[in-house]
């Protein structure tokens, strides 16, 4: 996928967006909270190949501050200490309540997610730890003031799989706007194509110039076509 919305090099920062190796709702195991779900044998695999495929140094290193993505990042870390280190909220979109978790798993909760997008009310919170679609898009709009404040010539960002299309999707619309319609769009566009474990967006960003490149998995041995979202 390649997608251009670009109108000059200048001064512009590269971004990678990362999504984090297979975890353990990826493999469909039980898990007990979105927070500390953690990667398997081959996420961790996925992580030391994600940072073979970083050939030059970041000026930055973000990671949401659920586990998956900073176990991801370690090895990336490892090999370029000189790296500023940050976390922003770059989180999954986590719609379900997270007590609703209960050591299940994606197949197990898809019922509850089903009724969730069904509602189509992007005001709705499932409850204590959950957050609404408006919530997320307010986590889109903060990523893109952050974007903007840089001065870093290079940025890593290990992120999540709805919300790296969250990304994209508000660049490619050019909106933010929050209603029942656009919450509807929202679920078609993340149906539409899948970002597999381990997978690279890069970006090249500078304030309302943004150039989107391919999605890549080619620096994974085994990369996975898609797989559960949590």
């Amino acid at each position: 996928m390649i997608v251009k919305h670009y109108q000059g090099a200048n001064s512009m920062t590269t971004v990678w967006f990362v999504r984090h190796g297979e975890s353990e709702a990826n493999a469909g195991l039980p898990t007990t909270h979105p927070k500390t779900t953690q990667l398997t044998e081959r996420g961790h695999h996925q992580a030391q190949q994600i940072a073979q495929a970083v050939t030059a140094p970041p000026d930055l290193i973000v990671t949401s501050p659920y586990w998956r993505t900073k176990q991801t990042a370690q090895p990336t870390i490892a090999r370029f200490p000189a790296a500023t280190q940050e976390e922003w909220r770059v989180q999954e979109f986590t719609y379900l309540c997270p007590n609703r978790y209960q050591n299940t798993t994606v197949h197990e909760r898809r019922p509850l997610s089903d009724a969730y997008w069904q509602r189509c009310d992007p005001m709705h919170v499932d409850g204590v730890g959950a957050e609404s679609f408006a919530d997320l898009m307010q986590r889109v709009q903060d990523v893109h003031h952050q974007l903007n404040k840089l001065d870093a010539k290079f940025v890593l960002i290990f992120s999540h799989g709805r919300f790296m299309r969250a990304f994209l999707w508000s660049c490619l619309t050019r909106s933010l706007e929050v209603n029942a319609k656009r919450f509807r769009q929202f679920y078609a566009f993340i149906n539409a194509f899948a970002v597999p474990n381990g997978a690279i967006l890069p970006v090249r960003w500078r304030s309302s110039d943004v150039w989107f490149g391919e999605i890549t998995t080619a620096h994974l041995s085994e990369p996975q076509s898609g797989s559960a979202e949590e």
